[in-house]
């Protein structure tokens, strides 16, 4: 009779070696040339994108425990892949703090198989199956699409709506896509001192082995302090990769979500303060919820970061920088609180995320 860890296809240990093998090692479908550079539709992208994305599931292991993972999945071009395992859940909900084990795979066909760990991962779209080396399954990953609790929130009745797809004169040199979306390279046109901003970016698939080839933008507060922008789905954290204060500080979880995914910023920006002769008063300070996850707390910034403008007392714009790559922007809204204290944000937090981000 069959046991419930049985491997599900009812091969012998000697076939799955094989089948394994034969999965690593057969003709790719498609190359480098196939796909496409930067892709913003799910319609434009190629063989690969299917395989990537966040994964959720339980593992017995020989002691007869029940282990929760969370598993990552981003493609890197021509059918290669990598994937963070983390143990209890994925960041931002159950995973308990512990290194992730890196994983690395190649797709063939319909079937990508990820090794690095204790247990070979057979991934086939919608889930992943575990194997152990007698051929047995011993676990099972369901495929999971999160949202930030914030996306989608309205304007407070005290917001400037500064994009909303409808209209784009509140930003020099903006662009706007075919779907209503801004690209980016837009910089407002009003400038603000201390201010809640709300705003949603997607990044297109654009995958590639090395990093610098990724997708990358940044989100440039009064053009001197910058959100980093970037394709780290997937990646450790990093003062360079998404959500850091660019070089100067990464963010305390990686919350980026896969590519052509909406994800959301939401940011409480106190600016600096001057004395009548220039002199600076106070630093910078700077709050960031990325998809509802808050990734730095009240972080104050010693000076500009990156290639942003010289400090002065003198306000400028936001801008949404433009890095050569299609990163695409909505739902942008501001409360300009002068030099107020920030009321309750971000908006829309369930109340079990604004507990977790207290």
């Amino acid at each position: 009779m069959q046991t419930q860890h049985q491997f599900l296809w009812n091969a012998p240990a000697t076939n799955l070696v094989l089948f394994v093998l034969a999965a690593v090692f057969l003709p790719l479908r498609g190359s480098a040339d196939d796909a496409p550079k930067a892709a913003t539709q799910t319609t434009q992208v190629d063989h690969d994108v299917p395989f990537q994305g966040e994964f959720i599931g339980a593992v017995s292991t020989e002691a007869s425990e029940t282990l929760r993972w969370g598993l990552q999945i981003r493609a890197q071009g021509d059918g290669t892949f990598a994937a963070l395992q983390f143990a209890g859940g994925l960041p931002g909900q159950d995973w308990d703090g512990s290194p992730p084990l890196k994983l690395i795979g190649i797709r063939s066909d319909n079937l990508l198989v990820l090794s690095g760990g204790k247990w070979a991962v057979l991934v086939r779209g919608d889930d992943c199956l575990l194997v152990d080396a007698d051929g047995n399954r011993v676990g099972r990953l369901e495929r999971v699409d999160r949202q930030s609790p914030t996306l989608g929130a309205s304007p407070t009745k005290d917001a400037i709506v500064l994009f909303d797809g409808s209209q784009k004169h509140q930003f020099s040199g903006a662009r706007v896509n075919q779907d209503g979306s801004l690209l980016a390279g837009a910089i407002t046109k009003p400038m603000f001192h201390d201010f809640n901003l709300h705003l949603e970016f997607m990044l297109p698939f654009r995958p590639a082995s090395a990093l610098g080839k990724r997708v990358n933008s940044g989100v440039y507060l009064q053009q001197r302090y910058e959100v980093q922008i970037m394709d780290s789905f997937a990646l450790d954290v990093g003062d360079q990769e998404c959500g850091a204060l660019y070089k100067f500080k990464p963010s305390a979880v990686n919350m980026c979500f896969p590519p052509l995914t909406w994800q959301t910023y939401d940011i409480v920006f106190t600016a600096a303060r001057w004395a009548a002769d220039n002199t600076k008063l106070q630093n910078v300070r700077i709050s960031v919820w990325h998809n509802g996850v808050r990734i730095h707390d009240n972080v104050e910034l010693l000076a500009p970061t990156g290639a942003g403008e010289p400090e002065a007392p003198s306000l400028l714009p936001i801008r949404l920088q433009d890095h050569g790559a299609p990163v695409l922007y909505r739902n942008i809204w501001i409360v300009d609180r002068g030099a107020r204290p920030s009321d309750r944000f971000p908006p829309q937090l369930s109340a079990e995320h604004a507990a977790a981000n207290k």
